[in-house]
């Protein structure tokens, strides 16, 4: 997120996630989403091999319309083909109407971005392989790493088919665990961010000189510095953080179509609670916001976009917790960083 030295890459973290939304990285998500998936889908842990859930003999349920191939290998050359085109018709053929919402998130761009990484991986290498235990299902395998696609493939009256049914739970939880890492780098990340805003271009007040300020915005307004990202007068743009991912995580303080950013809601909080280091206390003082900073992150749509909430302040410890249900809800009415004993610190490095 931090442009000049970027210790915390959250363009590299989120590249990574894009590839998981289409090839699968069981272990990414493994931590995050596996031991919770409960409320998104009664999936297998995102660490077992995909498809291993489906019992033996049980008959696969072909997808309304989906497109039937002769061979495995012809349904993963037009997947792979389809991927590298966008080509929007092919994939709904290939996957039937039923099966559009696997790999589709509703987020055209990132799904673009999404089908092109994973084409890139096939090229570096690709292969499909039958499940020994079970004649009628195969795997499609890609890149170097040899990462299996989560949707599995299944035959039936002779003709293969990609088994969206079957692959939609598994997707679903690594879904999950990807946008849960992307919001945990994006709050370590914003923790840099206003550390190098303090430093560098927060303005010091004439009566505390020793004192750096932070900022109170993502975006500034227009013709100031007071937040993360600003536009300058020929039109580019500064800051500690990028253009992109500054509107992108402002775009969810649109108050008329508020818009998620990789399945998160981010917010920044202007105080603490009594659980916080310090005790409670505000961080804007006569209008500056000295006293200190916090993010919270919450998924935009519970056990679909993520299931667990985040909360960082100056420190940089990320907690998380499962909010339940209400979790919109409750993230709205967050005012202040409260660390209690029910926020679990992350692990500096999940992977």
């Amino acid at each position: 997120m931090k442009s000049a030295s970027a210790k915390v890459s959250v363009n590299r973290g989120i590249l990574c996630a894009t590839i998981v939304a289409w090839i699968g990285l069981s272990g990414l998500s493994a931590q995050q989403a596996a031991a919770k998936s409960a409320p998104a889908a009664k999936a297998a842990p995102a660490s077992a091999p995909t498809g291993a859930s489906t019992a033996k003999g049980k008959a696969a349920t072909t997808p309304a319309t989906a497109k039937a191939f002769d061979t495995p290998q012809q349904a993963a050359d037009a997947l792979v083909a389809a991927a590298e085109k966008f080509d929007v018709p092919a994939l709904e053929q290939i996957f039937g109407r039923d099966g559009m919402d696997v790999i589709f998130t509703g987020d055209f761009a990132q799904d673009r971005r999404d089908a092109a990484d994973f084409a890139a991986e096939a090229r570096e290498k690709k292969k499909v392989s039958i499940d020994p235990k079970a004649a009628n299902r195969a795997f499609l395998v890609v890149g170097n790493e040899d990462w299996p696609f989560p949707v599995p493939l299944a035959r039936r009256g002779g003709k293969w088919f990609f088994d969206a049914n079957e692959g939609r739970e598994e997707l679903m939880v690594r879904r999950i665990g990807a946008n849960e890492l992307d919001a945990i780098d994006i709050c370590r990340g914003y923790v840099e961010a206003q550390d190098e805003y303090a430093e560098k271009y927060g303005p010091r007040p004439p009566t505390m000189p020793d004192i750096s300020q932070y900022a109170q915005r993502i975006v500034s307004t227009p013709g100031k510095h007071d937040g993360l990202a600003w536009q300058n007068p020929d039109g580019t743009w500064g800051g500690p953080i990028g253009e992109n991912i500054a509107k992108a995580i402002e775009q969810g303080y649109n108050p008329d179509k508020p818009e998620p950013y990789h399945g998160y809601f981010f917010k920044i909080l202007k105080g603490q609670g009594p659980a916080a280091p310090l005790g409670q206390l505000d961080f804007v003082v006569h209008g500056l916001m000295i006293g200190g900073f916090a993010l919270v992150a919450a998924p935009a749509e519970y056990g679909v976009t993520g299931v667990s909430s985040f909360i960082v302040s100056n420190d940089g410890v990320v907690y998380e917790k499962d909010l339940g249900p209400q979790t919109l809800d409750q993230f709205k009415q967050m005012e202040r960083y409260n660390p209690d004993s029910s926020w679990t610190p992350v692990p500096r490095k999940v992977e």
